[in-house]
C-alpha cells in the first residue's frame, strides 16, 4: 500500500512528519534512485519539489535521472561568480544533451558582493563567509518556495555524510531527497558510462568533486573524493548541506575553531597549511613550498595551477627567487627563536626592493614584543600559538616602538637627529 502524501509543512515541528519520512526510507531499494526521485517528484511532494546541482564531476547522474522523470523540474544551479570556465561550459552541455528545460541560475546578491568581498578574496581569508555570501544566502529564498529540494549527496563521499538516507526532514520541516545516498564512486562511474553520459571535463584530470575554483584541487589516487575540496581546512560543506539527522552541526552550534592565524585585526582561518616530505610539486594546492624545494623543481611549480604560498628559513636567499615572486600568494617567513633576526632582513627586501604585495607573514617563535617590530618591516599575518601573545593580540595591547635607531621609510626618526634636518633619499 503506498504511503500517503505527507502534509504540508507546519511552523512547529511535527511528530507524525518525521515518523512518514522514516516509512519513506524503508520503502526503497538501497539502488533505486530513479523509484526514489519518481516518487518524490508525483507522490510525496507533486509540483513542489525543487533540484540543486553544482553541474560538478557527478552531476550527470542525477541529472539523467530528472530527464527521465521530468525534464521541466526546475534545476537550480548556484552560480557564485567563481566557477570553474569548464564547468559552466558543462551546464550547457548537459542541458543540451539531456533536454532539460528548466535549469536557472541564482547569482548572489552584489550588495552583498561588494560589501564583504570587494577584492574577490575573501575565500583565501575567511572561506565560511565566502560560501554563505556565494551560496547559502543566495539559496535560501529559493527553497524557501519549495516544500522539498533534491540533492547529489552520496554517503561515500565523506564521513559526515555516511549515515545519509534517501529522505530526510530538515528542521524547518521541508524534506530533502537524496536519490543517490548508497551509490559507491564505482556505481557513479558504471552509471555514466552506460547511459553514455558526457564527463566533465576537469574529471580526467583529476578533480573528483568540483566546486569554486579558488578551492578545489586535484585529488590523489586513495583520497577521499572531496579532499580536494577546502583542502587544508577544517572544512568540508558549504553551508547549504547543514542539518541532517543532528550528523552535521549547525553553523550556529558548531564548535569554534581555535584558529592561529592573525590578520587584518583577527584570528581566522588558514587556508595554508605546511609542506610535507613527499608532496608533489606539480599538484600540491595551499601549501608553503620552502625556498630550496621551489629552486629545485621552479617549471613544475610555475606549471602547477593552485594557490602555493613560498616558505624561507634562515640562511635562504629571497633574492634568488626575486624573479618569481609573484608566483606566490603568501610568503612565511620563519623565525626559529626569540633572537634570530635574520627573518626581518627577507621582510624588508621583500616588502621595500621587491615592493611584494601580498600576505607576509611570520611564524614559528612570534612574541608580542617582536610584532611591532615585524609590522615596521612589511609583515602583515602572523602565525601565533603563544598564549600570552593571542591575547595582547586580541586586547590590542601590544608594546609601542617610538625609538628608532634604524628607521623605516621617511616617517621614522632615528634617536639624536633634529627632524627639520633629516635627509630624505
Amino acid at each position: 500500500m503506498a504511503l500517503p502524501k505527507l502534509a504540508p509543512a507546519q511552523p512547529a515541528h511535527d511528530k507524525l512528519r518525521a515518523l512518514g519520512i522514516i516509512a519513506l526510507n524503508g520503502m526503497f531499494d538501497e539502488m533505486d534512485a530513479l523509484g526514489v526521485l519518481r516518487y518524490a517528484a508525483s507522490d510525496v511532494l507533486p509540483g513542489d519539489l525543487a533540484i540543486v546541482s553544482s553541474f560538478g564531476a557527478d552531476s550527470a547522474v542525477l541529472l539523467h535521472l530528472v530527464a527521465q522523470v521530468d525534464p521541466s523540474l526546475p534545476v537550480y544551479f548556484l552560480e557564485t561568480g567563481k566557477h570553474f570556465t569548464e564547468t559552466l561550459d558543462y551546464v550547457e552541455a548537459l542541458k543540451k544533451h539531456l533536454g532539460l528545460i528548466n535549469v536557472q541560475a541564482i547569482y548572489p546578491n552584489q550588495a552583498d558582493v561588494e560589501r564583504f568581498d570587494p577584492a574577490g578574496t575573501l575565500w583565501e581569508t575567511d572561506p565560511d563567509s565566502c560560501c554563505h555570501i556565494r551560496k547559502t544566502e543566495p539559496l535560501e529564498p529559493i527553497t524557501e518556495q519549495f516544500g522539498g529540494w533534491v540533492t547529489g549527496r552520496k554517503r561515500f563521499q565523506t564521513v559526515e555524510r555516511g549515515v545519509l538516507p534517501h529522505f530526510e526532514l530538515t528542521s524547518d520541516d521541508r524534506i530533502k531527497v537524496n536519490p543517490l545516498a548508497y551509490f559507491s564512486d564505482a556505481d557513479v562511474n558504471r552509471y555514466k558510462i552506460e547511459h553514455g553520459l558526457p564527463e566533465h571535463p576537469l574529471f580526467a584530470k583529476g578533480y573528483k568533486s568540483i566546486g569554486c575554483a579558488p578551492c578545489t584541487s586535484v585529488v590523489a589516487e586513495g583520497e577521499d573524493p572531496r579532499a580536494g575540496r577546502w583542502r587544508g581546512l577544517n572544512k568540508k560543506e558549504c553551508g547549504i548541506h547543514f542539518d541532517f539527522n543532528g550528523a552535521i552541526a549547525s553553523p550556529m552550534t558548531a564548535p569554534a575553531t581555535r584558529h592561529t592565524l592573525w590578520k587584518n585585526g583577527g584570528f581566522i582561518a588558514d587556508p595554508f597549511h605546511a609542506w610535507a616530505e613527499g608532496d608533489e610539486p606539480t599538484g600540491a594546492s595551499y601549501k608553503h613550498v620552502p625556498l630550496p624545494v621551489f629552486l629545485a623543481n621552479r617549471e613544475a611549480i610555475l606549471a602547477n595551477p593552485h594557490p602555493l604560498g613560498l616558505l624561507v628559513a634562515p640562511g635562504d636567499r629571497i633574492e634568488d627567487v626575486e624573479a618569481d615572486l609573484h608566483r606566490f600568494a603568501s610568503v612565511a617567513i620563519q623565525f626559529p627563536g626569540f633572537t634570530d633576526g635574520r627573518g626581518y632582513s627577507t621582510a624588508r627586501l621583500l616588502s621595500q626592493r621587491y615592493q611584494y604585495a601580498n600576505e607576509i607573514r611570520a611564524i614559528g617563535d612570534v612574541l608580542q614584543d617582536q610584532i611591532p617590530l615585524m609590522r615596521r618591516c612589511g609583515i602583515n599575518a602572523f602565525v601565533v600559538t603563544h598564549e600570552p601573545t593571542r591575547q595582547a593580540l586580541i586586547e590590542n595591547r601590544l608594546p609601542e616602538v617610538n625609538i628608532f635607531y634604524q628607521p623605516v621609510g621617511t616617517a621614522e626618526i632615528p634617536v639624536g637627529t633634529r627632524p627639520f634636518l633629516r635627509r630624505v633619499s
